[in-house]
C-alpha cells in the first residue's frame, strides 16, 4: 500500500526511488561532474540498492552538481507510484520509457511546488481559487499512466501555471515602493555587495558567482534564477518566494545569512 506521504510529497525521497537522477539524466565532466555521464546509462557510483556509494562525499569526489540537483518528489512519484514499485532492473522493456519519464514529472513536481508555495502567501487571496483549481489539476495529471503524462503538451501546462506564478509575483512585490531593479537578468560575477535589491525580479537571472554579500534580497522572486557560487554571505533573503533547496546549496554563505523559514542553511557554508 502506498502511503500518503509519498503521494503528496514534493520533496526528494532517495529511499522510494530507482536513483532515477543517477541513471536518466545526463551529464558533462566539468566543475559539477567528475566525468561523463548518457541519459538512460547508470552513474557508476549508483549501487545495486539503487543508493549512491559516494553519498557522503560527493563534493570531495568531484559531483557537485549532485549535491544541489532537487526532484520535486519526482523520483518516488515515478518508482512507487507510476510504476507501483517495479524498478527499471527488472523490467528491462520499460526502462526507457520510466527514463523519459522522469524529467517531465520533474517539471510537473515543480510547478506543483510553486503553486503550493503561492497559496500559502496571504498576498493571493484574490487569486487563491485559480491557484487551487489549477493545482487540482496538475495533481491529477501526475497521476495519470506514464503513456498518457508523455502524451501531454508540457509547454502549454507551464504557460498557464506561470501566467498564475507572474500575478503572485507582482501581488507580493508589490508591497515595495520604489524598487530598485538589477540591471538585466545576465547578472554573473555582478558586483553588488550592501545593495539595495529588496523586491527585486530575479526570474530566470544569471546570478551565478555574483556578490551579494549584505545585499537586502527580502521579497524577491527567484523562480528559476541560477545561483551557483553567489555569495550571500550576511545577506537578507526573508521573504522571498519561489527560492528552492537546490538553488541555496549551490550558493555560498554563512551562519549571518537570513532565509525564507521553509529553507536551511547547507552544511558546506560551515
Amino acid at each position: 500500500m502506498i502511503s500518503q506521504s509519498i503521494k503528496n510529497n514534493l520533496t526528494a525521497d532517495c529511499e522510494n526511488c530507482f536513483g532515477l537522477c543517477c541513471v536518466a539524466l545526463p551529464y558533462a565532466k566539468s566543475a559539477d561532474f567528475a566525468f561523463d555521464k548518457e541519459s538512460g546509462s547508470p552513474c557508476r557510483n549508483l549501487q545495486k540498492d539503487f543508493r549512491c556509494g559516494i553519498h557522503g562525499k560527493l563534493r570531495e569526489e568531484g559531483f557537485k552538481g549532485c549535491t544541489v540537483y532537487e526532484c520535486f518528489g519526482a523520483g518516488q512519484k515515478v518508482s512507487r507510484i507510476t510504476y507501483q514499485g517495479h524498478d527499471w532492473r527488472k523490467q528491462p522493456e520499460k526502462a526507457k520509457e520510466m527514463f523519459d519519464l522522469f524529467p517531465i514529472m520533474q517539471q510537473l513536481h515543480e510547478m506543483l511546488c510553486y503553486l503550493e508555495e503561492a497559496m500559502a502567501l496571504k498576498e493571493t487571496k484574490s487569486i487563491y481559487p485559480d491557484l487551487h483549481d489549477i493545482y487540482f489539476k496538475m495533481e491529477q495529471l501526475t497521476n495519470l499512466s506514464a503513456a498518457e503524462i508523455l502524451s501531454q503538451d508540457i509547454p502549454a501546462h507551464r504557460a498557464l501555471v506561470n501566467e498564475l506564478l507572474l500575478k503572485t509575483s507582482l501581488l507580493v512585490r508589490s508591497k515595495i515602493k520604489n524598487k530598485k531593479k538589477p540591471k538585466g537578468k545576465n547578472l554573473l560575477g555582478a558586483k553588488m555587495r550592501h545593495a539595495d535589491l529588496k523586491g527585486s525580479d530575479f526570474r530566470g537571472a544569471l546570478l551565478i558567482a555574483a556578490d551579494l554579500r549584505e545585499a537586502d534580497l527580502r521579497l524577491c522572486d527567484f523562480i528559476g534564477a541560477d545561483m551557483r557560487d553567489a555569495d550571500l554571505s550576511d545577506a537578507n533573503l526573508e521573504g522571498s518566494f519561489f527560492l528552492t533547496q537546490a538553488q541555496i546549496n549551490s550558493a555560498k554563505g554563512n551562519d549571518r545569512t537570513r532565509l525564507p523559514l521553509t529553507l536551511s542553511k547547507p552544511k558546506h557554508w560551515g
